[in-house]
């Protein structure tokens, strides 16, 4: 039973049901959780918040079940940008292995009944249910697909903030049209990458692995006043220990075994251009403490030399992993930081970016098509049924992953078009794909400190929060399900997270 659970909006007939109409009998919602075995029940409301906590506090008496409440604030129940984004932020939070998710139709408007299908049917798989006096409970069944182009992402509400913000900015520049996005939160990335192009700072890219950060590095450079000087990539957790030093700032001959002639580094390459150091996390401690004298000095001293050179380079970093994390830790140097991180940029993970993977399957596939075709390859499309099933999956290996799943799908897809079954077969397992360094997953034969991990957890998802709800507390606290606005400013001070 935990794992069935019952979505949907509370509708003025149940209102009547909790205030003893005789018309209404229990409402369309108590009537549905009597007739199936729900686990939970999450109940979206656009009523005044004492009018639902009060049909709540009713409808768990009748029901013997512990509902959560989702109350939001719509500018009009027939907007469907805005319950679309409402549903969906709710649908999210729901677990999504060995659940069974089901959304009543009969409460709210035609529109949230309208919502509830297409996310039925593309996103967000659920079961369909309806209920009347006359007949009770019945499935409701919907015998076709709806390509997810339908799902009404331009409705969503605009990222008003950037707009006014943008008004004098920079124009868009053509170096960041690779970057394929029309989300809110990677506007908002791309704008602020956008501005930092201009100036020559240090930049810190943070993301998960596959997020793309070396194309927003070479956007970035590409748009700044260097473009015309070297672009000089760097994985600093590729590099031999023992070579790191040579390989970052030069070596003179006969410096060390091997060194048979002068080499110049990758700063010295780099000179009057940008040098991007991915994966930066992952230098060791004795070459921070130089790299952060190159960054203060603004010179090298090659291995085997004790003559310093001069150089002129903007320095941006990548990282998987959160540095201030890796700082409060002590594996990461607090002074070097600093100096890395005048400008942070994050990018967000792709299951983040709502409104963009259907962008990418097209232009990614259009990419894929256009090699294809020199190997005498098909020209292939992609099904409704088949992007639906992509938009469900939660790319734990972003961008990457994408790419490498569509190129399967091509190979696997006899005809011209590629279907649901290609689409399936492409998809990793959730088995082959999950991480092994969750928080479900350590070792305990070494020991876990479970208070520092509870800590660490608690911090990620209340920054998390904040940053969704772009610091709307209350908003936060409902998503953590912290009940208040107080119980999160109390958890914000007890975890030291800035707000």
């Amino acid at each position: 039973m935990a794992g069935k659970i019952l979505v949907a909006w509370i509708g003025r007939t149940d209102l009547k049901a909790e205030q003893g109409d005789p018309a209404a009998g229990v409402g369309p919602i108590c009537q549905a959780i009597r007739s199936y075995p729900y686990g939970a029940i999450h109940l979206l409301s656009n009523f005044e918040p004492s009018d639902a906590r009060l049909f709540v506090k009713w409808l768990e008496g009748e029901v013997g079940l512990r509902i959560q409440l989702h109350s939001v604030k719509l500018s009009s129940p027939t907007n469907f940008g805005e319950i679309y984004q409402c549903a969906v932020t709710v649908l999210n939070q729901l677990p999504r292995e060995n659940t069974e998710v089901t959304y009543h139709l009969s409460p709210g408007t035609p529109a949230m009944q309208s919502v509830w299908i297409l996310l039925a049917k593309t996103t967000h798989p659920a079961r369909l249910i309806q209920s009347s006096l006359e007949v009770g409970v019945e499935e409701t069944r919907i015998p076709f697909d709806i390509s997810a182009e339908f799902i009404p992402q331009i409705l969503q509400q605009s990222d008003r903030q950037i707009s006014k913000i943008a008004q004098g900015s920079p124009s868009e520049e053509a170096e960041f049209a690779n970057i394929v996005h029309r989300s809110p939160i990677m506007r908002r990335v791309v704008f602020q990458a956008r501005r930092v192009a201009l100036r020559s700072i240090p930049v810190l890219i943070e993301g998960e692995s596959g997020t793309g950060k070396e194309l927003m590095a070479r956007a970035i450079h590409r748009a700044s006043p260097r473009s015309a000087n070297a672009f000089v990539t760097v994985n600093c957790g590729a590099i031999p220990l023992d070579l790191v030093e040579s390989e970052f700032f030069g070596h003179k001959k006969g410096s060390f075994t091997g060194a048979v002639a002068d080499r110049r580094g990758h700063f010295e390459n780099a000179n009057g251009g940008t040098i991007f150091l991915d994966e930066i996390g992952e230098l060791p401690k004795s070459i921070q403490v130089k790299l952060l004298r190159v960054l203060q000095e603004g010179e090298v001293t090659p291995v085997g030399s004790s003559d310093p050179r001069k150089i002129d380079v903007r320095v941006i970093a990548a990282t998987n992993r959160t540095l201030i994390d890796e700082v409060s830790t002590g594996n990461f140097r607090e002074d070097l930081f600093y100096r890395l991180a005048v400008a942070i940029i994050k990018l967000p993970p792709l299951r983040e970016r709502t409104g963009d993977i259907s962008l990418l399957i097209d232009k990614l596939l259009e990419q894929i098509n256009g090699a294809s075709l020199k190997v005498g390859w098909k020209h292939k499309t992609i099904s409704a049924a088949g992007k639906n099933l992509m938009l469900q999956h939660s790319w734990p290996g972003n961008v990457r992953e994408l790419v490498n799943t569509l190129q399967r799908a091509v190979i696997w897809a006899d005809g011209e078009s590629i279907g649901l079954e290609d689409v399936r077969d492409a998809i990793l397992s959730p088995q082959s794909a999950k991480s092994t360094n969750g928080v479900m997953d350590r070792p305990i034969d070494a020991g876990v400190q479970l208070e520092a991990l509870m800590a660490t957890v608690a911090r990620h998802y209340l920054r998390k929060a904040l940053n969704h709800t772009k610091g709307n507390k209350t908003r936060a606290a409902d998503l953590l399900g912290l009940g208040s606005y107080q119980t999160l400013t109390n958890w914000l001070e007890k975890y030291g997270v800035e707000n």
